[in-house]
């Protein structure tokens, strides 16, 4: 129904959530995010994942809460337990997944955004934060967790509990967005950036490893995650990119990565 639109350029798989203006999102929405992320995943051609929302207002207001206000709590359940598994698969694809915050990026869509990689704010285009407790609920698809991840418990804490949301300049302080960025050309500057991490500028498939590194080992003890660390890094060395990489060096030019 194309409320989640897929289209590929330069390596670069771009997921648009498309109901504006708020590109609040229903299980349909996830369904097809959900979609999207499995055909990037397995798509050799793709190496980085783009999400945005359409327009220029919102990223994303969160889901939809008409259905969530009309909807059984079986179904509520269901819902909340499907958008975490998606926003997992997507946190777990061994590729750099950047979210370019186009506008508003608050509620579930803060946490689709948290789920990324690296986040990216158009300048002026909106604010950001978790308000579910105006609604009496708490941020349900993972927004607890990931939240105090990046900015700390006590930090995390205080945000969902006043349900305060604030700008992308004051997001970029505390590390919970990366980049802020002038509107004008903000597309054209994101899509350049996401670039850089493809062949044959980047070896992508060590951009993954080093990013499923750092996502699985942070959920299990050191010992545990520096023997994660040496698996991926005995992957990397049996591939193409490795050997082009130390050869170009002792060669002393620049390598040509082919992602493999």
């Amino acid at each position: 129904s194309g409320l989640c639109t897929y289209r590929t350029e330069s390596g670069v798989a771009i997921l648009e959530l498309n109901d504006p203006p708020a590109n609040t999102y229903t299980h349909e929405m996830m369904r097809e995010l959900d979609d999207a992320i499995l055909k990037a995943r397995f798509d050799e051609n793709i190496h980085v994942i783009l999400i945005r929302g359409a327009g220029d207002k919102f990223f994303c207001a969160g889901a939809n809460i008409k259905m969530l206000q009309t909807a059984n709590p079986y179904f509520k359940y269901f819902f909340c337990l499907h958008a975490n598994e998606t926003l997992n698969r997507l946190e777990q694809t061994p590729k750099l997944v950047i979210a370019a915050l186009n506008g508003h990026a608050v509620g579930g869509g803060l946490e689709i955004a948290m789920a990324a990689d690296i986040r990216i704010a158009r300048k002026g285009a909106g604010k950001i934060g978790l308000p579910e407790v105006s609604l009496g609920v708490l941020p349900g698809t993972g927004g607890t967790q990931r939240l105090a991840r990046m900015v700390g418990k006590a930090r995390a804490i205080e945000m969902m509990t006043t349900g305060i949301t604030f700008s992308f300049e004051e997001a970029e302080q505390i590390g919970l967005v990366n980049h802020v960025w002038d509107s004008e050309g903000f597309d054209a500057k994101v899509m350049e950036y996401a670039r850089q991490f493809t062949p044959p500028n980047k070896a992508s498939k060590a951009v993954g490893r080093i990013k499923r590194s750092v996502q699985s080992g942070l959920e299990v003890s050191f010992s545990e995650s520096l023997a994660i660390e040496r698996e991926l890094q005995q992957q990397l060395f049996q591939s193409d990119d490795a050997k082009e990489g130390l050869t170009a060096y002792v060669e002393k030019r620049q390598a040509k990565f082919s992602g493999k």
